[in-house]
């Protein structure tokens, strides 16, 4: 698993009993949900797992957010939530919501903007923030370092450092995911930038995922040689996250068709613009669920907990729960349908609890939830 997720389960352990049946309920709501829906491909190679029953429900809100794209969680749990538009940072602690400055050199501007965040592995040491936004010739990665403006521990925002540039953008298709993995390095989710020549190429960083180290560099061992391409083959990689086996999934806009639900292996070609979902064509990997009509999905944000992926979605407007077994994904059942709007993002907070937020709803708000059952408090 991620060192982010360790250590959020980690200090789990150490949570009275009703917080951590959160943790352990949340891998159950993939057998309840408010309807399935209709994925092909290699999806549904796990059964009896799709009986239909209540949604998770909803605790809180937090709200004052403007298109906010993502969500992560510092050691004390202070949530940090990027703003695509407004190029702004905001935390979130104890139910209050501050400004922790905006990022320079964002420019914002159809798909573009601020986008993912990642929290250093050292974050105690280092108080480091990885952010992924589009600048005025490219997409790129800054480190930004969080600094504490007074003694009563408020927190503020300094100057950026670039690590990782050249990254191709477009009105669309920015990708913008970026997470820390079990092995410490950065991976980074890109889209095609439009331009289809660039997935099924090794040497462009369009279409694919990169996993890079802390200063930016290529990391050891990647399947091209000293070169940041971990797979190749995306249109626009929306999520990221590891499984307790630490085997890396994504989330994947298809085009008019075909969403994925994708297993990644290193040196991967998942055959876009070749083709989509899983056709089953030699040399191409299949998707691990395909919706079909992307007006049902549209994944963005992805988090794994337990046996369970959670996928929210834009244009289908819900989230989606798959249940996981070993490599294979079973059918997904949906929850919240067209009650909250867009899902840009799910996170899983360091109290159990699990995070979506809205987008494009005017106001946006982060929806704090917690499995059925559970106590809520």
């Amino acid at each position: 698993m991620s060192r982010d997720k360790e250590g959020r389960r980690s200090m789990l352990a150490l949570l009275p009993g009703p917080v951590t049946a959160v943790v352990t309920a949340l891998a159950l709501v993939a057998c309840t949900g408010g309807g399935s829906g209709p994925p092909t491909g290699n999806a549904g190679q796990v059964t009896g797992s799709n009986r239909a029953g209540q949604e998770p429900r909803v605790l809180r809100t937090v709200e004052g957010l403007s298109v906010p794209w993502s969500t992560v969680f510092l050691p004390d749990g202070t949530a940090v939530i990027s703003e695509r538009d407004s190029a702004t940072l905001k935390a979130v602690k104890d139910g209050k919501t501050t400004v922790l400055g905006s990022v320079p050199g964002v420019e914002p501007g159809g798909e573009g903007g601020l986008l993912g965040l990642a929290v250093s592995p050292h974050f105690a040491s280092d108080r480091s923030l990885f952010a992924y936004f589009t600048a005025r010739s490219d997409n790129r990665i800054a480190r930004l370092t969080l600094t504490e403006r007074d003694p009563g521990g408020a927190l503020g925002l300094g100057p950026p450092e670039t690590i990782f540039a050249g990254i191709p953008k477009a009105s669309t298709h920015n990708g913008g995911r970026i997470r820390f993995g079990p092995d410490g390095n950065l991976y980074v989710g890109t889209g095609d930038s439009q331009r289809r020549d660039q997935p099924q190429d090794p040497n462009a960083l369009g279409g694919k995922i990169l996993r890079i180290t802390e200063k930016g560099e290529p990391a050891p061992g990647n399947p091209f040689g000293d070169n940041p391409v971990y797979s190749l083959g995306h249109r626009n990689v929306q999520g990221l996250d590891w499984d307790d086996a630490g085997r890396l999934w994504s989330s994947e806009f298809g085009p008019n068709v075909d969403d994925e639900l994708n297993l990644i292996q290193p040196g991967g070609n998942y055959g876009w613009p070749e083709v989509t979902g899983a056709p089953g064509n030699p040399g191409f990997i299949d998707a691990k669920v395909v919706w079909p009509s992307t007006a049902e999905s549209s994944p963005s944000g992805l988090e794994i907990v337990g046996s369970t992926a959670y996928l929210g979605a834009l244009r289908g407007q819900r989230l989606w729960a798959v249940p996981l077994d070993g490599e294979n994904a079973g059918n997904p059942v949906s929850h919240f349908t067209a009650k909250f709007g867009r899902i840009r993002d799910v996170s899983l907070a360091p109290d159990g609890t699990l995070w979506m937020l809205t987008n494009n709803q005017n106001p946006d708000s982060a929806l704090i939830l917690a499995p059925p059952g559970s106590r809520g408090d």
